[in-house]
């Protein structure tokens, strides 16, 4: 006896890993907002092991950041979404080059987390858009 013929073989779809209401760009700005914050205490602090552990922290929060852009991108956003909204592909990448080595990762440039905060509040307006048709 086979083990299809035990068991009942239902075909399932999906077009995303999740159900799409889990998806939400307020993931990576609060992650973004953390490392904004981590930035000004770090700068306001001469003390070398608070600062070190700032750096752990933000890095560590930099790259959330990178994951929540990431999931958006590949799963939750599908080529119409890029056929309306042609600069998203720009957007994410430049928002995720931002929490990368050479933004608030790399960086304590409080200016670096405010262009990162910024990129993603357009994503998170293009998003909200695609969610109401």
């Amino acid at each position: 006896m086979r083990l299809r013929d035990i068991f009942q073989i239902t075909e399932v779809s999906a077009h995303c890993d999740l159900p799409c209401g889990v998806y939400d760009p307020a993931q990576a700005r609060i992650e973004a907002e953390s490392v904004k914050m981590i930035i000004q205490k770090a700068n306001q602090s001469d003390d070398p092991d608070f600062r070190t552990r700032a750096i752990v922290i933000k890095e560590e929060r930099s790259e959330l950041v990178k994951h929540h852009l990431w999931v958006l991108w590949t799963d939750y956003f599908k080529p119409p979404h890029f056929e309306k909204y042609p600069q998203l592909h720009v957007l994410v990448n430049e928002a995720t080059k931002l929490a990368g080595a050479a933004g608030t990762k790399g960086e304590f440039d409080e200016a670096k987390a405010d262009e990162l905060l910024a990129k993603i509040a357009e994503i998170d307006k293009i998003f909200w858009e695609t969610k109401q048709g």
